[in-house]
């Protein structure tokens, strides 16, 4: 039995921004619980050199866009990155999510052996196949954001849980 790169990512992506979005509205509870500074919380940072909260979201949500519409060989989303609340990362997720709601598994035939650039021109130019693109680079890349963004959270006392981070399944 094989799975498709579709499969093995769209609702990969949707399941885990779904659930970031979840963690957020609590991050929004805890704003006002709390009487926390919104501004504060989202440009927190886990170590001095890793991006914010906001970064972290911002950056999930474009390698959800950016791997799927590789492999799918269409036109890449771009967003302006001016989230400056939790709304605005909530409805950033939402955008994310729709794009990928909007795909279909034909879209991803003969994936596999795509070939993808990364960092085209440069030094430090990578060529892998589709399926490595997805299952070495951007899912992993993806994950390491999506659980970042969370740790932030947890670490500033928004209470979610493991059952937080994964969502529905």
């Amino acid at each position: 039995m094989s799975i498709s790169l579709y499969q093995a990512s769209v609702p990969v992506f949707r399941q885990m921004l779904l659930a970031l979005g979840d963690v957020l509205a609590k991050a929004e509870a805890h704003i006002e619980a709390k009487k926390v500074e919104p501004a504060v919380l989202l440009q927190t940072r886990l170590a001095l050199d890793m991006f914010p909260l906001v970064r972290q979201v911002q950056i999930a949500c474009d390698f959800a866009n950016s791997v799927t519409a590789r492999l799918a060989a269409v036109e890449v989303p771009a967003y302006d990155d001016s989230e400056q609340t939790v709304a605005g990362l909530k409805a950033r997720i939402a955008r994310t999510v729709a794009t990928l709601d909007g795909m279909t598994e034909a879209q991803f035939a003969g994936s596999e052996s795509l070939e993808i650039v990364l960092r085209p021109g440069t030094p430090k130019e990578k060529k892998l196949t589709g399926r490595a693109y997805l299952l070495a680079y951007g899912l992993p890349q993806f994950f390491f954001h999506v659980t970042t963004a969370y740790n932030v959270l947890r670490h500033n006392g928004v209470e979610i849980g493991k059952k937080d981070f994964m969502g529905s399944y």
